[in-house]
């Protein structure tokens, strides 16, 4: 009698492994260009407000000052420097899509591991709930729920994670359905190993790819989505800077300082378009099916 082959989950991915799916990932010229806008977003975040001016510093003598020396990106309506507000606005946005992805995973995957895997009635209740969340506009829902939790980074983050969670669980139970139908996971439930070692060992590690592809989907949308809750006054709060607040005050000096709107709008943009990019590159890359 033949032997039987059983299929093994995935193991940890060795140095070479890891070297190989760098090679590919560097070959993709946009997706490289997605990781240069993310780092420097990163740097941006972490080290600007560190290295600029007080971005809280009022300088009457320099009101709406456009670009010089002594303010390489202008000045505000108070004769705040806009090059430290930028880069306090990007941690504040750094904040948002982290923290609120974060909190999304570390809630939505149990949820998903556990819909996917034991279904019986557990499973349809959870996908009707996640239906009715994605019913809503995500703008809509965000309002609404900002609305409720106060304006505030605080609100703001978890009501971005809320609206993350429904997608994350989705793609975890998905993942957890084709899984589990795997010969290797047969093979150790007739072992007698339990649930939980068969979801830990077997099953999360083949959720990982496509959920670290979800972040990186998901995190320029949150940046968005606080730019979106400052700029209505439901995010954070003046004088803390953010890209949404310093939007909401340029609108009243198109004419005069545009530069007010210009650098923040372009930082949102680079921000989500590095995000999406990098985001893109690594589902190429983690996908086996496509090639070398």
């Amino acid at each position: 009698m033949a032997e039987q082959v059983v299929e093994r989950p995935a193991a940890p991915v060795s140095p070479g492994e890891r070297g190989r799916l760098w090679r590919r990932f560097r070959r993709r010229p946009m997706p490289m260009t997605g990781l240069v806008l993310v780092v420097a977003f990163l740097v941006l975040a972490l080290a600007g407000p560190m290295l600029t001016r007080d971005p809280s510093a009022q300088d009457y003598n320099a009101i709406m000052m456009p670009s010089s020396g002594a303010h390489p990106l202008g000045t505000d309506d108070l004769g705040r420097d806009a090059l430290a507000r930028i880069a306090s606005g990007a941690r504040i946005s750094l904040q948002a899509g982290l923290l609120s992805t974060l909190l999304a995973l570390t809630v939505g995957i149990p949820i998903g591991l556990v819909a996917g895997f034991y279904r019986r009635w557990l499973d349809p209740v959870v996908m009707r709930l996640v239906d009715v969340v994605l019913a809503f506009p995500f703008l809509v829902f965000a309002v609404g729920l900002a609305a409720i939790l106060g304006p505030s980074l605080r609100g703001v983050v978890l009501a971005l994670s809320f609206i993350q969670l429904p997608q994350v669980i989705r793609i975890t139970r998905g993942e957890v359905l084709a899984a589990r139908e795997m010969d290797y996971v047969a093979a150790a439930i007739a072992d007698g190993s339990t649930d939980g070692h068969i979801l830990a060992r077997y099953i999360l590690p083949n959720c990982a790819g496509p959920l670290i592809v979800q972040a990186t989907v998901a995190i320029p949308i949150a940046i968005i989505g606080e730019a979106t809750l400052s700029f209505l006054g439901l995010g954070v709060q003046p004088p803390t800077p953010s890209w949404g607040v310093m939007l909401t005050t340029a609108q009243q000096y198109l004419d005069q300082a545009p530069w007010l709107a210009i650098w923040p709008g372009v930082m949102i943009a680079l921000a989500t378009l590095g995000f999406n990019l990098l985001g893109d590159g690594l589902r190429d890359v983690l996908d086996p099916r496509s090639g070398t």
